[in-house]
């Protein structure tokens, strides 16, 4: 069964009158979760298109460069993208129910926001409106200005890059603590670990920038204590 009838099969078994924020109530361990994150994108995904006004074909593709559709699963795809646009609920209200879904566990919420610059970014424009859909997200995701500069900095060619909010240390940090951040953030990179938590195989090359700025971050830090 696909990923993609498997969401379909989430969404049909709602009771009447719940929306579409009800199922990650319902997806809270694997391989549902699975179904969870990918629901999670399309959503959220939808939402950020309505925030800017405008869905540009640039975001349909980079969607589809996170998901790989099938044919002949587009309209299950384009039910839960029409479902998220219409749904009376918030964006806020889908990003708590998936905070709460992950709990503690702020690695997938990092992997999804990820997902949402890259569609964000698809047209190569960073709106405005884009920009404070995904701080408020963040910020409901429990990122502090820190980490959400570091995220955008990886999509954002003109953001402000800070080697040390890349690896999650402080500048005055002994490069031992340095390393051991660097090293502990390649692990939660590898394919494997993002697989372990639920991100669908087809999402985990969005992780390809994130290790870039992770590497590129140590090697720089290095640089500077020479």
């Amino acid at each position: 069964m696909s990923i993609w009838t498997r969401i379909a099969d989430a969404i049909s078994a709602l009771a009447t009158g719940e929306g579409l924020s009800a199922v990650f109530e319902k997806l809270r361990t694997p391989p549902e979760r699975t179904v969870a994150f990918t629901i999670a994108v399309i959503a959220l995904g939808a939402k950020m298109a309505k925030a800017d006004g405008v869905v540009t074909r640039d975001e349909v593709i980079a969607f589809r460069e996170v998901f790989v559709i099938p044919a002949a699963e587009e309209e299950n795809a384009a039910r839960v993208f029409n479902m998220a646009r219409q749904d009376v609920a918030g964006f806020d209200t889908y990003a708590r129910r998936i905070k709460a879904m992950y709990g503690a566990d702020d690695a997938p919420l990092c992997d999804l926001l990820e997902g949402l610059f890259h569609i964000a970014m698809a047209d190569g424009i960073y709106h405005p409106k884009e920009d404070a859909f995904l701080r408020e997200v963040a910020e409901i995701f429990g990122f502090d200005e820190r980490r959400f500069r570091s995220i955008r900095a990886q999509f954002v060619e003109d953001a402000e890059r800070d080697p040390y909010d890349v690896l999650r240390v402080e500048p005055d940090a002994p490069l031992d603590e340095i390393r051991a951040s660097w090293r502990k953030l390649v692990r939660e990179t590898h394919p494997d670990q993002m697989m372990a938590r639920g991100v669908p195989e087809e999402a985990i090359k969005l992780a390809e920038r994130r290790m870039v700025a992770i590497n590129r971050a140590w090697e720089q830090i290095q640089d500077t204590r020479v």
